[in-house]
């Protein structure tokens, strides 16, 4: 199979369209042929070698952790799925190797759920880690009826799905941090936007939640933003949000959650946006974008 490879650490060049072997089935995992690849800010990172010690990595290493496409074999231990389905599942495994950015990826059956009909392949590929990340961030603070919550980086991958979900959960009120050019677009997902600086806490005043997606100064602010402490939940920097008395979200595969995720698209209560679209060769070029950290939305590789 052709998959996008790396044998060292580095920047997008070291990313390379190789052959390599088929996945192993396991017994309780589906193969399933990509369709499309989700792109996330963890990829580069991981390509960067900065998730070395928190995760065993085996090279060569295939990057990716988000896929969609359609079911071609399943484990004799497998339930839930048959051949042809189509699928997407966030499928991230406890080690770094065999990722998504391949012409066929193996994911155990817990880790799948079905491709909703209303999205295409594409956005079905963007959804499960921003949208997995924003609902347990959001439910580890839980939030619900009545609640002014902030979230950072609403135009984002992870924030523009947090906004949308913070409505679905009972918020009364959301608020969004976003560069002025992106203002309009976290208009239309239900927020108000809000600029980053120094202003921030003057012109927010206290919530009652906050999903930090950004870190730095942002995260401290929201300290200060937040009515109860342990309603402050970040996905960037454990040490500094647990010092402050909130929470930490590493995102976990969860199956019946992105099941969830995706009935709310089915139904338009979920957007996704995917700012563009890269063949599986231009993988580096998405990296050098995603990490240049200007993204409406999601970046996706088609398979």
């Amino acid at each position: 199979m052709k998959a996008v490879v790396l044998h060292r650490f580095g920047g997008p060049e070291v990313l390379a369209l190789e052959h390599l072997p088929e996945p192993v089935l396991g017994p309780d995992y589906l193969r399933i042929a990509a369709s499309a690849a989700g792109v996330n800010p963890v990829d580069w990172k991981i390509r960067e070698g900065y998730l070395v010690g928190r995760f065993p990595h085996h090279t060569p290493l295939i990057p990716g952790w988000d896929v969609a496409g359609v079911v071609t074999a399943v484990g004799p231990a497998a339930t839930g799925f048959a051949v042809g389905d189509e699928v997407m599942a966030y499928a991230r495994k406890d080690t770094i190797e065999h990722g998504t950015y391949a012409e066929l990826v193996c994911v155990v059956d817990r880790a799948v759920a079905g491709k909703p009909a209303a999205l295409s392949f594409a956005q079905a590929a963007a959804l499960p880690l921003a949208g997995l990340t924003a609902l347990q961030a959001l439910e580890a603070v839980g939030v619900g009826k009545g609640d002014t919550v902030l979230v950072h980086a609403a135009a984002g991958g992870v924030g523009h799905l947090a906004v949308q979900l913070a409505r679905t959960l009972g918020a009364d009120e959301v608020i969004g941090t976003a560069s002025p050019r992106n203002h309009d677009f976290v208009r239309s997902l239900g927020a108000t936007p809000v600029a980053y600086g120094d202003r921030l806490v003057a012109e927010v005043g206290a919530v009652d939640a906050v999903v930090d997606t950004v870190g730095g100064q942002a995260l401290a602010q929201s300290a200060c933003l937040v009515r109860d402490p342990a309603r402050l939940v970040s996905i960037t920097d454990a040490q500094a949000v647990l010092r402050h008395g909130g929470r930490y979200v590493f995102v976990r595969p969860d199956g019946a959650g992105l099941a969830r995720l995706g009935e709310l698209a089915e139904t338009g209560a979920l957007r996704i946006e995917v700012q563009q679209e890269f063949p599986l060769a231009a993988a580096a070029d998405a990296h050098r974008l995603i990490q240049d950290g200007h993204v409406r939305g999601k970046l996706v590789l088609t398979v």
